[in-house]
């Protein structure tokens, strides 16, 4: 049964109109919600470095891949199972896309509260494994054990704002977090500035934020989208489907868990490096996963755009997006590096605080190596999310398996040979591996597959 005329219209459709104008369109309000995503973190660290000082920093970015290695793999998920969704969708299935949404919903509850138990029990050992530094380490262990007590409503957010997009609805998710925002920025101020308790109060400050952020967006969703809401017999699901739903996302999940493994065993080496090095680290991860936004945007983007396309039947479509979208990425990629090469310094300042020119150096040297390789990690995520999007779960596996080879490798000679000059190469070197070997994947495999595709729609119109 198709898709009623009123969701069609009150979604966003992207198998019709101008590649161009509709991934911008759906881009751009996604990067300013991916920027204030990254408010939470940021707002953290200001807040901290500038009340509590550098040893609070430090203590927030200790533990900080150890919360994208649990949270990447739950939000992995959920965009694997928007993946599922936006084809279901662009090909006007109406049953298909609500027992897909009921199979989402019962993978969140089981997957969500399975690794909010887990995480918490093995925090200790885990941060003793990275070598977070003893001075740091209790506050360390307050911030991230209440962040992943919150584990459960971050799935949820993530949950409801992949389901809007994937129907290519990116404005109102972008609202709601809007709002969470200010609501964390204001509660930063209050528990750190006024009742003095520490980076935990930061913590605290994030989690109560996402649980507005989670109010709005389901509220928003049952009003305005209830079309898309499983009745009962939506949740007796076809094996087929279920199994479709659980391996995107698990593939999904497993490419940036993967990669997350790498950035936590990479960590680890630059803990070892003393507090100062881990104080600049932060704060050039910082401003990197800031400015990384509008390359996330756009391939975020471009992976709805595929996957409606894709469920649609519309390769030639698929192909000339591809094509606008590296286009874009590099472009980004080289304005980015131009600011950072003439301002990082000061930006640098103005986040933490310190005047320390041992943090300041280190961090300005891994910012102007980072952007050096930034237009080569767009062309990546575009054709990462691209494969992803058109049923490839093996190849984007594999590119981020070859990431974590290379910081494995990092940390047993590059580190301790070179020290955080040796950490600040290692991520692009990796962007530039993988981007030539899913180049190469895509031009002799997907670009031919597509192209097949194509002619085959043709011959039976």
């Amino acid at each position: 049964m198709g898709l009623s005329t009123g969701l069609r219209g009150h979604a966003g459709d992207m198998t019709q109109g101008s590649p161009l104008k509709l991934i911008m369109w759906f881009s751009v309000p996604l990067f300013v919600g991916n920027i204030f995503q990254q408010v939470y973190s940021i707002v953290d660290t200001i807040v901290a470095g500038h009340n509590l000082g550098s040893g609070a920093v430090a203590a927030i970015g200790a533990t900080s891949s150890i919360y994208s290695l649990i949270i990447g793999f739950l939000s992995g998920l959920n965009s694997g199972y928007g993946i599922v969704i936006a084809r279901a969708f662009g090909a006007h299935k109406r049953d298909e896309l609500r027992q897909a949404v009921a199979a989402m919903l019962l993978l969140n509850g089981v997957l969500s509260i399975l690794f909010t138990g887990v995480s918490l029990l093995g925090i200790r050992p885990l941060m003793r494994a990275l070598n977070v530094p003893s001075d740091v380490f209790e506050q360390a262990y307050l911030y991230i054990a209440i962040i992943l007590a919150g584990m459960l409503v971050t799935s949820l957010y993530n949950m409801c704002a992949g389901l809007l997009r994937a129907i290519g609805d990116s404005r109102s998710p972008l609202y709601f977090l809007i709002i969470a925002s200010v609501i964390n920025l204001v509660l930063d101020i209050l528990f750190i500035a006024g009742f003095h308790t520490g980076v935990w109060g930061a913590a605290l400050a994030t989690v109560l934020a996402q649980i507005c952020s989670v109010i709005f967006c389901a509220v928003y969703i049952f009003r305005s989208y209830r079309e898309l809401l499983p009745n009962k017999e939506d949740f007796l699901l076809e094996k087929g489907l279920l199994w479709d739903m659980f391996s995107t996302g698990l593939s999904m999940a497993v490419m940036l868990s993967v990669f997350n493994f790498g950035s936590v065993i990479l960590q680890s080496a630059i803990n070892q490096l003393g507090t100062s090095v881990i104080t600049a680290h932060t704060a050039s991860r910082r401003i990197i996963d800031m400015l990384m936004q509008p390359l996330s945007a756009i391939a975020t983007a471009n992976s709805t755009f595929t996957s409606q396309n894709w469920g649609a039947g519309q390769y030639d479509r698929i192909r000339l997006a591809i094509k606008t979208v590296v286009g874009l990425e590099v472009i980004w990629g080289v304005f980015s590096a131009l600011v950072v090469y003439l301002f990082g310094g000061r930006m640098i300042t103005a986040l933490i605080g310190s005047t320390d020119p041992g943090v300041i150096q280190n961090a300005v040297m891994n910012l102007r190596i980072n952007f050096a390789c930034f237009p080569e990690l767009g062309l990546l995520l575009c054709l990462r999310t691209a494969m992803q999007s058109m049923g490839s779960k093996i190849i984007p596996i594999v590119s981020s398996a070859m990431e974590l080879a290379v910081k494995l490798l990092s940390v047993v000679t590059l580190i301790p040979c070179w020290g955080y000059f040796g950490a600040s190469i290692t991520e692009p070197i990796t962007w530039i591996i993988c981007c030539v070997f899913l180049c190469f994947v895509y031009l002799f495999r997907d670009r031919v597959r597509l192209m097949e595709r194509g002619a085959c729609r043709e011959c039976e119109v």
